[in-house]
């Protein structure tokens, strides 16, 4: 099990295919992703990477993260997020993974968190069908009708879909195609839409319902190697 990838959302655009089809895109900015720390089974009970991404002022960081950072001899990153890796998978402390460690064709599980849209009615939440346009129905066309039953059992249960806070949560989205990869420029393209806004991050997996294909990287695309064959 590979580990994955901190990206942040650049936002949506087309690109053409040879047949002149057009495919939605979204654009994902991996911007100097480094290992900050790692979790082994002696130590911690699991293998796990953690990832750190970007870049933060030192004074925007408390003094824990500093020394966090300053042990594995990394910048202060401005998102930090752990992966679940097998043994073999574990990278080194420092080490840079790039957009190659996904290649075109090859599909992955997207982790955000949506665009938060504040208090919202029934019909936009949950796309209830709202009362009738007339016929005795007045000022209430878009309630969400009768939330409970009689005097038995003369409540309202747990969970039941009601007008509520829309938005701001985490949310994953599975099985979208990558369409092109540039480690150089830290681009990664995916089909169709992702959680979150422009300029949020998201974490980037192997899909978990579909095959992996030939020819990924293991344990990962490392900026070292890639210069070293260069």
């Amino acid at each position: 099990m590979r580990t994955g990838l901190l990206a942040q959302k650049l936002g949506m655009t087309r690109i053409f295919t040879d047949e002149g089809n057009h495919v939605p895109v979204t654009i994902l900015k991996v911007d100097n992703c480094q290992v900050v720390a790692i979790r082994n089974r002696a130590v911690d009970g699991y293998t796990a990477v953690q990832l750190g991404i970007g870049t933060a002022k030192a004074k925007n960081v408390s003094k824990p993260q500093r020394g966090h950072f300053a042990k594995a001899k990394v910048e202060p990153k401005a998102r930090l997020a752990e992966f679940r890796v097998s043994e073999e998978a574990l990278l080194e402390v420092g080490a840079e993974v790039t957009a190659g460690h996904f290649i075109p064709g090859q599909y992955v599980d997207v982790i955000g968190f949506s665009i938060g849209k504040g208090f919202a009615g029934a019909m936009k939440r949950h796309n209830f069908g709202g009362l009738r346009a007339s016929h005795g129905v007045s000022i209430s066309h878009r309630s969400h009708g009768s939330t409970g039953q009689r005097q038995s059992p003369g409540k309202t249960f747990k969970n039941k879909k009601m007008a509520g806070h829309l938005g701001g949560e985490r949310v994953t989205t599975q099985s979208l195609e990558v369409i092109t990869t540039d480690p150089e420029r830290g681009v990664l393209m995916i089909k169709g839409s992702v959680p979150g806004s422009p300029g949020g991050f998201v974490l980037i997996k192997d899909a978990v319902k579909r095959k992996a294909p030939e020819g990924l990287p293991f344990p990962a695309a490392l900026r070292q190697a890639s210069r070293a064959e260069a």
